[in-house]
């Protein structure tokens, strides 16, 4: 455990994992949330700066919540945000369809496919143990 200064109030607080705001702020951020998904609900075509300016968010709020999947932009509103790998406009996530399977194509090709065990054929007389008659 950690003591630091929250990043928004300033407010000393013990500091597990997450973001490094005081469980105050992060209540504050949640409500502040919870508005946002009430007016995307609302205003289902609305910008992100008309979403930003009638919450009071900043638009970098709202990006990372698209971002962390918590809100999703609406098919056909014209608003979206770049990929993080190929800068084309997705509706929610980091990346676009094409990028994420690509990634996992190279991912599958590193630790490569498993090989198929090899069966062992049943021994035959060859391979056994002889025994020469004394006499």
């Amino acid at each position: 455990m950690e003591v630091m200064n929250c990043k928004t109030c300033g407010r000393l607080f013990n500091y597990y994992n997450g973001p490094k705001v005081c469980p105050a702020c992060k209540d504050a951020l949640e409500e502040k949330f919870r508005q946002v998904k009430e007016y995307l609900r609302e205003h289902k075509v609305a910008s992100i700066t008309e979403v930003s300016e009638a919450n009071e968010v900043s638009v970098n709020q709202i990006k990372q919540w698209v971002r962390e999947e918590r809100l999703a932009f609406q098919e056909g509103s014209g608003v979206g945000i770049e990929c993080e790998n190929c800068g084309a406009e997705i509706l929610t996530g980091r990346f676009c369809t094409k990028c994420k399977n690509a990634m996992v194509n190279e991912l599958g090709n590193a630790f490569g496919k498993p090989k198929a065990p090899v069966e062992k054929k049943p021994a035959k007389d060859k391979d056994r143990m002889r025994f020469l008659d004394k006499q």
